[in-house]
Parts: C-alpha cells; sequence; structure tokens
C-alpha cells in the first residue's frame, strides 16, 4: 500500500511573510537613498581668517584699536580690540566679501574692504592710523576801544588824491566812539601832519602877499609870525574843538558822510555839521564842542595877534569866518572829496 505525505501549506504564514519583507524593503530603501544621496552632496565650505597690525604714523603699534568686522547679510558684526602688538585676528569665518572699521582716540577712523576665499589666512595690509585733524573755533571780539582804535588808524590812511589828510570823516555811519585818549591822539596826528605844516605856509604867505595881519609887517620875520599865528590857530582851534571839549562833553568831532537821500537833504545836512553833531552815546545833538571850541580859539589868537589888528570884532569875525570853512568844507566832503579819496578805509553802506 503506496502512502503518499503531503506538505500542508499555512495561508497564514504566507501573509506573516509577506508583511515582514515589506517592513524589511521600507526600512532599507530609505537608508540606502540617504547613503546615495549624501555621497553627491559636495563637500562643506572650509572657512578662512582674516588679521592684521594697527600702527601710527611714528611705526608704533596701536593698542586698544577698535577692530569693527562686518559682513554682507550678516549680522552683528563683531568687535575685537587690537592686542599689545597692535594685532587683531578673526577665525572661522565663511568665506566672502568683508569690511573693515580700526578707530581709536584722536586717530583718524580707517575702513579696509577685502573678500576672504575658502581656506585662505587673509592678512591685512599694516594699517597707519594718522593723528585725527582738530579744527579749533576761535572767536576774537575786540573792545569798543580796539575797534575805535582800528577805525581810527584806518581813517588816518585817508587822503584826498593820495596828499591831502581827510582825517576826521567817517565814511561807516555807525562808527564806534572815540575814547578822550584816541581824540587827542587823532587832533595830535592831525596838527604835526607834514601837509598841515605846508598848508599853514600856503595860507601865511598868502596872507603876507595880501598885507593880512599887517602888524607883523613885511620880510621873513612878517612871514614867521604870520605862520606862527596861522599854525597856532591850526593847533588850538583843533584842540579845543576836537579833543578837549569832546572828550569833557562826550561828543564825537567827526563828520558822518551821508551819502544818500536827495541833493537837498545832504546839503542841509553838510550845512548843519558845525552845529550838530554825533554823541559819543549815538545820539545827534547840538555840537557844543566845535561851537564853544571855535570862540574858545578865536579868544585865544586875539592875544597873540598884532595889538594893530585887535578889536572887539575880531573873535567874531575869526569865529564866522570858521564856522563858513567847516560848511563848507562838509558840503564838499559830502558831494565830491570822497570821490577824491582812494582810500576810503570803511566801505559800509551809508546811513540811511
Amino acid at each position: 500500500m503506496k502512502v503518499t505525505n503531503k506538505r500542508r501549506r499555512d495561508p497564514r504564514l504566507r501573509q506573516l511573510v509577506a508583511v515582514s519583507l515589506m517592513f524589511l524593503v521600507a526600512a532599507v530603501v530609505p537608508a540606502a537613498a540617504w547613503q546615495v544621496s549624501g555621497e553627491q552632496q559636495p563637500d562643506p565650505q572650509v572657512t578662512g581668517s582674516i588679521s592684521g597690525t594697527v600702527l601710527d604714523l611714528t611705526g608704533a603699534v596701536v593698542v586698544g584699536a577698535q577692530v569693527r568686522l562686518t559682513r554682507e547679510g550678516q549680522s552683528p558684526s563683531a568687535e575685537i580690540l587690537s592686542d599689545v602688538l597692535g594685532q587683531f585676528s578673526f577665525a572661522n569665518l565663511a568665506p566672502g566679501p568683508f569690511r573693515l572699521t580700526i578707530s581709536f582716540t584722536d586717530l583718524n577712523t580707517q575702513v579696509i574692504s577685502g573678500t576672504v576665499h575658502p581656506g585662505e589666512a587673509y592678512v591685512v595690509p599694516k594699517v597707519v592710523m594718522l593723528v585725527a585733524t582738530q579744527v579749533t573755533q576761535v572767536t576774537v571780539s575786540l573792545t569798543q576801544v580796539e575797534l575805535a582804535e582800528t577805525q581810527v588808524k584806518e581813517q588816518e590812511k585817508q587822503r584826498i588824491l593820495g596828499i591831502v589828510p581827510n582825517f576826521y570823516v567817517s565814511y561807516l555811519p555807525d562808527a564806534v566812539a572815540l575814547s578822550p585818549k584816541q581824540k587827542f591822539e587823532l587832533a595830535g596826528r592831525s596838527s604835526v601832519d607834514p601837509f598841515t605844516f605846508v598848508g599853514v605856509g600856503v595860507l601865511a604867505g598868502l596872507q603876507q602877499a595880501g598885507n593880512g595881519l599887517s602888524g607883523y609887517g613885511q620880510g621873513a620875520e612878517g612871514y614867521a609870525k604870520r605862520y606862527g599865528a596861522a599854525y597856532g590857530d591850526v593847533v588850538i582851534g583843533t584842540f579845543l574843538g576836537s579833543a578837549i571839549l569832546p572828550s569833557i562833553l562826550k561828543q564825537d568831532p567827526r563828520y558822518f558822510y551821508k551819502g544818500t537821500g536827495t541833493k537837498k537833504s545832504r546839503l542841509l545836512y553838510a550845512l548843519s555839521s558845525p552845529f550838530v553833531c554825533k554823541g559819543d552815546n549815538g545820539s545827534w545833538q547840538p555840537n557844543y564842542s566845535y561851537v564853544i571850541g571855535n570862540f574858545a580859539a578865536a579868544g585865544i589868537a586875539y592875544t597873540y595877534y598884532p595889538a594893530s589888528n585887535r578889536g572887539g570884532w575880531l573873535v567874531a569875525e575869526t569865529a564866522l569866518i570858521r564856522f563858513g570853512e567847516n560848511s563848507l568844507s562838509s558840503v564838499l566832503q559830502e558831494f565830491v572829496i570822497r570821490k577824491l579819496t582812494p582810500k576810503t578805509s570803511n566801505r559800509a553802506q551809508p546811513q540811511q
């Protein structure tokens, strides 16, 4: 009797095997894929470094200089200080452009740009820091006396046709008032000017030619007496009317050029100058200094003029003549003389 053994196949066993194979594939395939993918990735970029040395203009190292590294697209920036050898260094830097800003107290800030490549040890050329330029603003303020002194010195350069002194005219309407010392200095400067001696000589010659002050006679002696009298008139009148009384009464002895307005207003302004003046306080007032000084000078002249030429009329006549001369001179100053004075130092706009 033939016996046949049949191996029975359990369906559940086959299902279990199939499921196990699926889990195995799921575990193995991703790992293989990761390994393949990893083999295709490029090598990571190699980092670099930046270093340098900070020196001053003499070649000495600068210790403690602030070095700031700035990278494009990276924030914040990195900062270090130069060491005792003046050196600095930044390590583990990704390749790419960079900018270094080096600063130190009292030295000019230096900015250096460059590009560090993969694996490069970038050495910055020696950084030489110069001394920072220091701008000092100094404000110089002159005192009133100093400013007046400057203006007077400029006025003393004013000469008609470059020859005749024109000291007692200010083309600056707001000129600083003169101190008593400056009034006396200006009077003295005018009295000893070479042209004053020449002018007195001409006047004495005209008087002798016309036999004025006839009591002095003629000849060299007569001319010398006339010269002395004429010079005395100039000096006494100048010091009394332009220095002594203006200092006591606090008035300005100068003529202040007007230059604007109608011709009539300017003419009246000039004609009134012997009787109206500017005070040291800047206000217009009666010209007591010139009026009193004019009569006083005429009275003093009475004492040294020849006895035959003295009389009650002498003081009044001399004073009136001087008033007329002053008015005429002021008119010429207003309309003519400025054009003939090349060195008009005070070029400010005339008074409105």
